[in-house]
C-alpha cells in the first residue's frame, strides 16, 4: 500500500507531463500537413543524374 503513494503521484507527473508535450506539439503545427511528407518522398526533384 504504500508503494502507492509513490506510484499515483508519479503517474499523475507522467501524464501531464505528456498532456503538456502533446499540448505544446498541436500549437506548434506539428500536425498541420500529414500528406505533406508523403508526397515529397515520391518526388524525383532532388535525384541527380
Amino acid at each position: 500500500m504504500n508503494v502507492l503513494v509513490y506510484l499515483v503521484p508519479l503517474a499523475l507527473l507522467l501524464g501531464a507531463t505528456w498532456l503538456a508535450f502533446f499540448l505544446w506539439s498541436l500549437r506548434a503545427g506539428q500536425y498541420e500537413d500529414m500528406e505533406g511528407p508523403a508526397w515529397r518522398i515520391l518526388s524525383d526533384e532532388d535525384i541527380q543524374k
